[in-house]
């Protein structure tokens, strides 16, 4: 992959990873999580899965409605020998390309979520009003612009899900992926909503890479499939996607989703053991179907609100759960999709702040290497919010800061000395002439949207109507007209109508 594009990336932010947890403690867990994978075992609803556990020589037990897998850790470990712990994701821009190495914690964030409410904002005499908004084409286009021009948004996941009129199941995901790439330059992903869709989003991930085998060293495109549900269920429809898209060793997530004290224990060590177990699950039978395909360990592991059963992302717990995972994925050396950004509010503001910033400022210290949910979203993943996505692009910036490492070392001290003694000897003994230079290490100077009238979100929304005055950066006209010849069911739409 190299030789043809080059290292170009997207940098992120490189940590020094804070471990929760101690070596005993993850020997503890990946133990626990192999036990529960031979008993209970997964219960699974997919023929072909079971038929390809059954063939590698898991015990199979006829159950109601499908089988029980018994996994052995044999297995287990020939999937974590073969998968790459180094991936590339790739971009229409080789710039915007991820190279994500377990061996390297560097972190990066994006989108996420697919919400049905678009939260538009509007100001009357210094007043904000909200209106909330079904999503729509028109808003993911918006989301996928104004996320283009976000400088710490490093890879679009798409946030709004698309429900005009003229969408259905059979059109949804090339609408989706189609559009998202029209206005973006930087990586996409999504989920699949309907398997006979993948040959369309294959060729239409190949037409803009500019091949098939560009596409391979390239990929632009990639998905998320949660096909464990929690409790160590596989899911038929889910299951199935998974593994055709895995034969065709496109980069997928193998996502899961336990809720603390619902689908799975409010116990920080019951919840590792569980997810922990679901998503090995997930990459033996990734590796099974399609040895050294690329894949990432996707923990999205939540807590349940005790007052009215929703997930819940603004507590210690979250916070504790997702550490724990990106330590584990380290662990495995793979590649790590985390979570971060989710504020449990409905509208922006300050409890929408603190409780971003809670998690900002703790998980991707773990080292998970892509970060998602991290942009817009309120209500859970219920609602997107431009505004609110400006604040948090500001936001990671400050916290991006926070997470670089020091620059203390030996060949320095002589510098450091010398700049200190000067400032003595001179006669105003102050060392504003000594900043750092701002091309080598920036400064932080002010808040990022800070107003005359202490209103950030003012500040956000003036930026968010400069953004969309900007022109969209859509694929060349060629390669467009290839697209709608090649791929059917895209809607129409005019690229620069915001």
């Amino acid at each position: 992959m190299e030789t043809a594009m080059g290292t170009q990336q997207r940098q992120g932010v490189l940590v020094k990873p804070n471990n929760r947890l101690s070596a005993e403690q993850v020997r503890l867990i990946d133990s626990a999580s192999r036990e529960l994978l031979e008993d209970p075992g997964l219960f699974c609803f997919s023929g072909r899965a079971t038929e390809i556990f059954r063939q590698t020589g898991c015990r199979i037990e006829e159950m109601k409605d499908g089988h029980r897998i018994r996994i052995p850790g044999r297995l287990v470990d020939e999937a974590l020998a073969s998968a790459p712990s180094r991936i590339v994701l790739g971009a229409r821009e080789p710039a915007n390309r991820l190279i994500l190495d377990a061996e390297e914690p560097r972190a990066r964030f994006g989108s996420g979520s697919e919400t049905n409410i678009w939260l538009d904002v509007r100001y009357e005499n210094g007043t904000p009003h909200y209106t909330r908004r079904p999503g729509s084409i028109e808003y993911l286009c918006r989301a996928a612009h104004l996320c283009e021009h976000l400088e710490h948004l490093d890879f679009f996941i798409r946030c709004v899900n698309i429900q005009d009129e003229a969408i259905n199941a059979r059109n949804k995901d090339v609408n989706k992926f189609f559009h998202s790439l029209n206005h973006t330059t930087k990586h996409v992903q999504a989920g699949l909503t309907d398997l006979r869709a993948l040959e369309d989003i294959s060729r239409l991930g190949e037409i803009v890479a500019g091949g098939k085998e560009a596409f391979h060293i390239n990929p632009v495109l990639s998905f998320i499939a949660c096909v464990i549900k929690s409790p160590l269920q596989v899911v038929k429809d889910t299951a199935e996607a998974f593994i055709e898209i895995t034969e065709r060793r496109i980069p997928i997530v193998v996502s899961s989703c336990p809720m603390g004290g619902a689908t799975g224990p409010f116990d920080e060590f019951g919840m590792l053991a569980l997810i922990n177990a679901e998503l090995l699950a997930g990459v033996t039978l990734h590796q099974l179907v399609s040895p050294g395909a690329p894949v990432l360990y996707g923990a999205v592991p939540v807590r349940t609100r005790l007052d009215n059963l929703n997930d819940m992302y603004a507590a210690p717990e979250f916070v504790h759960y997702n550490m724990d995972c990106a330590q584990m994925a380290r662990f495995y050396r793979l590649p790590c999709y985390s979570t971060a950004g989710v504020g449990d509010t409905e509208l922006p503001g300050i409890q929408a702040t603190a409780e971003k910033l809670f998690t900002y400022a703790t998980i991707p210290w773990a080292g998970a290497q892509y970060i998602h949910y991290a942009f817009g979203l309120l209500e859970r993943t219920n609602t997107f919010c431009p505004e609110q996505a400006i604040l948090d692009d500001a936001h990671i910036g400050l916290v991006k800061e926070l997470f670089k490492s020091d620059n203390v070392s030996s060949p320095r001290k002589a510098q450091i000395l010398a700049m200190i003694r000067e400032v003595m000897d001179s006669d105003h003994r102050t060392f504003v002439y000594h900043l750092p230079c701002p091309t080598r290490e920036p400064v932080y100077v002010r808040y990022p949207l800070e107003d005359p009238e202490g209103d950030a979100l003012m500040a956000a929304h003036r930026r968010y109507q400069e953004i969309l005055q900007q022109p969209a950066r859509t694929l060349p006209e060629e390669t467009r007209e290839e697209i709608m010849a090649q791929v059917p069911g895209i809607l129409p739409r005019d690229p620069n109508r915001f």
